[in-house]
């Protein structure tokens, strides 16, 4: 068994070394280097990620989209996003009108009322000028396209529900003052600003963030506040970041003891540093990862969350004083220790440990559980395809 686990280690660094093949072109430096995507035989396909072998193997998916309102799992399980309406084209990247959005942008097509599945009709860079605010039952699906979301505001979900939003590479986002912007629900312009965030969750539920990649932004890639809950982020690659994703408010906001989240299958590149996540409240399932490391620490929390780690693989640092994966916002033992956190069944390497604390029987764990996790060496396979796919139409994803 020790014999497997290594060869597996040695096949799992050749892949964590050629990760970052997930750029997209000509976006950074960086992206010069990084090899094609190995397109997928259509015989060997399946990977064991439930998610991908749901939809990718299909050579039209392009005509089958909306089948992939069907292959979330986890706690964001039933966000079907625009599933229910008509399929609208994005055209233009350009004219983003943050307070009377022009038909065919992406803001026009993400403030309207009914559901949509929206898709994009070219490659594009999409630079907005104020945080983009989206309303409920409704699908950001970019494959078949290189579709970015850079060097501006980003995503916000404020009191929403049913987003899905996948194969998206968001990057370089940066705060946003107070402005007008044309806010979906209750349908008036308000004034509001932006963090910085890739991706900011306010009070919004059934929310499901996949196979998008995530990197360099001002405050966090993901975070999750003010009572949100339902979500799943999966299949994502982050990178070169300080803190990768918040969860919950602040230790006060009692609101966010019912967050559940579901953190799966994602692949945590390099350059990040902490809060892969940080937690407070709530209930936080993070299974089937790949953390290639971090330089303070990866799981954090405070205010006795409930975390429930189960089949990821850590790669500490070489750093003999960011060994350890678990960090608690608390100075006094005798508060944190009875805090439900626990590793079941993660591989450890190059000196990472997790240090677990409170009950260990499985019933404590029960609102922390939201799928079944895979054998960790499957992940060898499964995390070369996270990020942002090279989807070509008429063939697999």
């Amino acid at each position: 068994m020790a014999v497997l686990y290594l060869v597996s280690l040695v096949i799992f660094l050749y892949a964590a070394s050629t990760f970052s093949r997930h750029l997209p072109q000509q976006i950074s430096e960086e992206a010069g280097r990084y090899s094609t995507r190995r397109r997928l035989d259509m015989e060997q396909c399946r990977t064991g990620n439930p998610i991908d072998d749901c939809w990718r193997c299909d050579p039209e998916w392009d005509n089958n989209r909306k089948r992939l309102a069907d292959c979330a799992v986890g706690f964001g399980k039933d966000a079907i996003g625009g599933r229910d309406g008509e399929v609208y084209v994005v055209t233009d990247s350009d004219n983003d009108d943050p307070l009377s959005p022009t038909p065919g942008t992406l803001r026009y097509a993400v403030t309207r009322e009914e559901p949509l599945w929206i898709i994009f009709d070219h490659d594009m860079v999409i630079t907005l000028r104020e945080q983009l605010l989206i309303n409920s039952h409704k699908t950001i699906d970019g494959r078949g396209h290189n579709i970015q979301i850079a060097h501006g505001p980003c995503i916000t979900l404020r009191n929403v529900s049913n987003i899905i939003i996948h194969n998206i590479y968001i990057h370089d986002c940066l705060p946003s003052g107070y402005a007008m912007v044309w806010n979906p629900f209750p349908q008036y312009a308000i004034s509001g600003g932006s963090d910085g965030d890739g991706i900011s969750i306010f009070g919004s539920r059934d929310v499901w963030i996949d196979h998008c990649t995530l990197a360099n932004c001002y405050d966090g890639l993901i975070d999750a506040i003010y009572g949100s809950t339902l979500i799943t982020i999966s299949n994502n690659y982050m990178l070169h970041h300080n803190e990768v994703m918040l969860m919950g408010h602040s230790d006060e906001f009692l609101d966010d003891k019912n967050m559940q989240v579901t953190i799966a299958f994602n692949f945590f590149g390099e350059g990040l540093v902490q809060r892969i996540p940080r937690c407070r409240h709530g209930y936080f399932h993070i299974v089937n990862n790949v953390y290639s490391g971090w330089e303070m620490y990866a799981i954090g929390g405070s205010a006795n969350p409930t975390i429930n780690s189960q089949g990821n693989v850590f790669i500490a640092p070489e750093n003999n004083s960011s060994k350890e994966v678990t960090k608690r916002e608390s100075s006094l033992d005798s508060e944190w220790k009875n805090w439900n956190w626990r590793s079941e069944g993660d591989m450890m390497y190059n000196g990472a440990f997790f240090t677990p604390s409170g009950e260990e029987a499985p019933e404590s764990y029960i609102k922390a559980s939201s799928m079944v996790a895979k054998p960790t060496i499957l992940l060898t396979k499964t995390s070369q395809y996270a990020g942002t796919l090279r989807c070509q139409i008429g063939h697999g994803c």
